[in-house]
């Protein structure tokens, strides 16, 4: 290989070592939990997207394991040419009638869902009018798309209805609002109250994001949805969060849109089908939430418990009512900084930072989980008082 290239690399590398944006990797030996291990420490886990505690739950571990001895281990095809079982299409129908849609489309993760979405459904006549907070997934799904791009500024009702003008006077035949549910990085819900009333206005789609909300917030946990009683036109999630915190994406919707995306949508028809383990456990998983009342009141006791004692110590958090809690710190080095030290004291956090969030915004990110225990909680939050003392954050 080229040694000016590898030079090159190299020289980027070292310039985001120096400026405190280098991300590590920790080695963790346990199943995923409210505490686990890496290494040989011991530490409370407040940095996973397992909102529910099922990552590690022994219903899905059996439904997993059980399923291998019938359906074998892999699909080793796609889809469309011997990659359907009759379970990927008992998961779909079921994720269908829990999200109250028509049908729905499995992918190997909600990046590929988000990334095959937009290109077989919108052309260049079209237009996509996106939040600027969207996630990555879907930003990269609308570049692959010909349609007109237009954002809006996150959450802005006003800005949205300019666009949704512009876009209506530059001729758009079909226009979609593109949006997450929950906004990863700060926990904010998307309104889509608003959102549902000015695409109603001006003859729009709205695609919902939901990977950080479907599992657990709404009535039923079918996600912002249902938690703010409106209806969307198509939802795209997870499995790899609340529902078993694996692997997997699905696109959920009217029919005809599912018919065509299972036609177009590349990462759909070019990508090996799920493995029959992670069908079974998602299943079982959905079942769970079905019954789970338990689990959602417990995840938001934790959330409101950890929310009230960071505030009693006098962190900057950003407001919410969801289970992603973030600590502001400015600097990237210093959340990096305060994410090593609570680690020392058997804390698991990561530091975000720039480019995952805006340069001057870095934050420790904790979310809650149904797993985790007021004991936990109570010794997590002296970790992080005697860690903020120590770097000067709190006084």
């Amino acid at each position: 290989m080229s040694t000016d290239f590898l030079t090159d690399i190299s020289k980027t590398l070292e310039e985001i070592k120096a400026d405190g944006l280098y991300k590590r990797e920790r080695m963790i030996t346990s199943p995923q939990g409210g505490e686990i291990r890496v290494g040989d420490a011991a530490v409370i886990n407040l940095c996973a997207n397992n909102y529910l505690g099922l990552a590690d739950h022994p219903d899905l571990i059996a439904a997993a394991r059980g399923v291998m001895d019938d359906k074998g281990f892999g699909m080793a095809s796609v889809r469309f040419i011997c990659g359907t079982q009759d379970i990927h299409r008992e998961l779909e129908q079921r994720l269908a009638k829990f999200l109250g849609k028509d049908d729905t489309i499995l992918f190997a993760a909600c990046f590929d869902a988000n990334g095959g979405l937009f290109e077989p459904l919108l052309g260049p006549e079209d237009a996509i009018i996106s939040d600027s907070l969207n996630h990555a997934s879907i930003i990269d799904g609308i570049r692959l798309c010909k349609a007109k791009r237009y954002r809006y500024l996150n959450s802005d009702m006003n800005d949205l209805e300019a666009w949704l003008k512009q876009a209506r006077e530059d001729g758009a035949r079909h226009i979609m609002i593109a949006t997450d549910g929950v906004f990863s990085m700060d926990g904010y819900l998307a309104k889509l109250p608003e959102i549902r009333a000015l695409a109603d206005k001006y003859d729009a789609i709205v695609m919902v994001d939901d990977c950080h909300a479907t599992g657990f917030m709404g009535a039923t946990g079918a996600g912002t949805p249902e938690h703010f009683g409106v209806d969307v036109d198509i939802v795209t999630g997870t499995l790899g969060k609340a529902l078993g915190g694996a692997i997997g994406g699905y696109i959920a919707g009217p029919q005809p849109v599912i018919d065509l995306l299972r036609q177009r949508a590349r990462p759909y028809l070019f990508s090996n089908s799920l493995p029959p383990s992670i069908v079974a456990a998602g299943l079982e998983a959905i079942r769970l939430v079905e019954e789970g009342n338990s689990l959602r009141a417990q995840l938001f006791e934790n959330a409101k418990y950890w929310r009230a004692g960071l505030e009693k110590l006098g962190f900057d958090l950003l407001p919410g009512e969801h289970p992603i809690i973030p600590v502001m710190l400015g600097e990237a080095q210093l959340a990096q900084d305060m994410a090593s030290r609570l680690f020392d004291e058997g804390v698991y956090v990561s530091g975000f930072f720039f480019p995952v969030v805006p340069r001057g915004q870095a934050r420790i990110r904790t979310q809650m989980n149904a797993a985790l225990t007021r004991d936990e909680l109570d010794r997590a939050l002296a970790a992080f008082g005697k860690v903020g003392k120590e770097l000067g954050i709190l006084s």
